[in-house]
């Protein structure tokens, strides 16, 4: 963890010369945190003008998605997690949760970074 950081900021690495802060996804959401395995991986995104990783439980799959696939949740109630949920993804027999990524840092902490 870094020092005055919140606790969902894991750290960074270097990738490819560059500081990458790392964040948990699953701290970030609200949900429980699972141990660190070999299955667990770190997705790289941009994040308004920055680069952040998503260090995650796992990556079962990469699909492609149009937005006609794209539902908006469902307005029920609120907590942490559904505040990040920009959508949902119907694909198959299950439902995806699309993350709103400019959602996941606060603006000051964007600004700051």
């Amino acid at each position: 963890p870094l020092p005055q950081t919140p606790a969902y900021m894991r750290g960074v690495i270097n990738l490819r010369g560059a500081v990458l802060p790392i964040m948990e996804l699953a701290a970030r959401l609200g949900l429980p945190v699972s141990e660190l395995s070999e299955r667990s991986v770190i997705i790289v995104v941009n994040v308004g003008e920055r680069l952040l990783g998503l260090l995650v439980d796992a990556v079962s799959d990469i699909i492609s998605v149009t937005q006609e696939n794209i539902q908006p949740p469902p307005d029920v109630g609120y907590d942490q997690s559904r505040s990040f949920i920009r959508g949902l993804i119907s694909m198959e027999s299950r439902m995806i949760s699309e993350i709103a990524l400019d959602r996941l840092l606060p603006e000051l902490e964007l600004l700051a970074a």
